[in-house]
């Protein structure tokens, strides 16, 4: 969810982190009290969060390549959306 989210944050579909956030927990039942995907990842880190992905990729190939506005995010250091 997470990666799916950094690319439409990167493609321009979704103005902000919390608007997925919004649309997952309201809509398709993400736990609230975790905030939405968006904001798990940013506290659990987006840098554990992108090598858990690219763990996923390892196994499962190209279907987990990580979004490139996650990748660019913890390659400069940022830790939020």
């Amino acid at each position: 969810m997470v990666n799916e989210g950094a690319t439409l944050l990167g493609e321009g579909i979704a103005q902000r982190a919390s608007d997925i956030d919004v649309v997952y927990v309201d809509g398709y039942g993400f736990p609230a009290f975790r905030g939405g995907p968006m904001y798990y990842a940013e506290t659990i880190g987006l840098d554990i969060t992108l090598q858990k992905i690219r763990d996923f990729e390892d196994v499962h190939g190209r279907t987990w390549t990580p979004a490139p506005l996650l990748a660019h995010l913890v390659e400069t250091g940022r830790t939020s959306f």
